[in-house]
């Protein structure tokens, strides 16, 4: 790889999707870089310029050298931004102030483009849709911030603002910073997570009973059932979410039709199909969540279901799991599911032997044939920690060639 420096978007000639000059390999293998609360990258906020760029550089070679041919980068955790925008403040993750951008004009996320496709990696962007102050943030509201710019589409639920997914305004303004980023450099994918409406928060009633608090729009629901509007505040709800990810879909392709949207969603589906034995959360009437309706609709070219679960685990069997998804994929899109390579060797004692994501990543080549054509490990610390010898696990076992060429992924 040749010198880099961090200034300027510096991209290869003929690299990422939007060129269409290169194919993809025929297994995605990638891992997630979270920003949040620095769970990846950067390390801690404050780092200067050059010791941000090493840890971009670190990621990008760790990540080649273990045999993984993309990334999925966290650019977008509340609102805010790790690369210059003029619709979102910087975010304190990076400079460790909300609004403060990075000394000399640096722009991380081309630097990101630039070493990632030297080190012939596939980048992908990861935007949280609606997430607009994270529990860990300790920066006031930049005077630029959605929050503070349109509060009226903003509710504190818990300890975290977030942007009401009920709102117009809400998701105009999510859709024209993921448009924004798109036409601007040149990424390989985009991609948004499992948090649409947030996971809920319980509370112990009087009598001691778990109970739900609940999310903070009922004022909106309620101007919606004036208005004539006769839908469950349920599928109100799952209504926003699908124009939402609908939108979100045409938009990319509208923009550029190679570069792949993925959603990762978590991964148990809808309760009345689940498979028999199979319990737990639903994100279809918790998060509002309706991924079966997307992937029947194709408003995504892979699905990157959730899947953190050992495969003994029989109430969340990951094998069960992975063929229910299968078999929600009627116009086989590409199927690459989350692994939770976080709990190899973690520090709770509780954690996985690597040999856990062997076995589930050989499970998932034998449904090759049915999508299942890539996995993403969750998330790259692990790898960069090389837990229980992890890297070299799968250098030896599964990822010791990148594969032959083929189409990017269904369409």
């Amino acid at each position: 790889m040749g010198a880099l420096t961090t200034s300027g978007c510096a991209t290869r000639p003929g690299s990422g999707a939007g060129s269409g000059a290169q194919t993809e390999p025929t297994e995605f293998r990638a891992a997630w870089v979270a920003s949040v609360a620095n769970i990846d990258w950067p390390s801690k906020p404050g780092l200067s310029n050059e010791q941000l760029a090493a840890e971009i550089i670190h990621i990008c070679v760790t990540a080649r050298e273990t045999g993984l041919n993309a990334l999925i980068l966290q650019i977008r955790p509340a609102c805010d931004a790790l690369y210059p925008s003029a619709l979102e403040p910087w975010s304190e993750y990076l400079t460790g102030v909300q609004g403060k951008a990075p000394a000399n004009g640096f722009d991380p996320l081309a630097l990101w483009v630039r070493v990632a496709h030297a080190e012939n990696l596939r980048l992908h962007v990861w935007f949280n849709p609606y997430r607009a102050q994270h529990a860990t943030a300790k920066s006031p509201l930049h005077s630029m911030h959605f929050a503070a710019r349109v509060p009226d589409a903003v509710v504190r639920y818990s300890d975290q603002l977030w942007m009401d997914p009920s709102s117009p305004e809400a998701q105009a303004h999510s859709l024209a910073v993921v448009a924004d980023v798109v036409k601007r450099y040149d990424i390989d994918g985009v991609h948004i997570d499992d948090y649409f409406y947030p996971y809920p928060i319980r509370t112990k009633d009087v009598d001691g009973k778990n109970v739900d608090t609940p999310f903070p729009d009922a004022p909106r629901y309620g101007a919606y059932l004036k208005s004539g509007g006769v839908a469950s505040l349920a599928d109100w709800r799952r209504g926003h979410v699908n124009t939402f990810v609908r939108n979100f879909y045409a938009l990319v392709k509208r923009e550029k039709p190679n570069v792949l949207v993925g959603v990762s969603p978590f991964g148990l589906g809808k309760p009345a199909l689940r498979p028999a034995g199979i319990v737990g959360f639903s994100q279809y009437d918790e998060l509002y969540a309706d991924v079966e309706l997307w992937l029947r609709e194709g408003w995504l070219d892979y699905l990157a279901p959730q899947l953190y679960w050992p495969i003994d685990k029989a109430e969340q069997a990951f094998e069960v799991l992975l063929d229910y998804w299968i078999a929600q994929n009627p116009k086989r899109r590409a199927i690459w599911p989350g692994l939770y390579t976080s709990r190899v060797g973690d520090a709770a004692g509780q954690g996985w032997e690597p040999d856990e994501i062997v076995r589930q990543i050989a499970l998932m080549r034998s449904r090759a044939h049915a999508g299942v054509t890539g996995h993403i490990h969750f998330s790259m610390k692990p790898l960069i920690e090389n837990r229980k010898g992890i890297r070299a696990v799968l250098q030896g076992a599964n990822y010791s060639t990148l594969g032959g060429q083929t189409p990017q992924s269904p369409k």
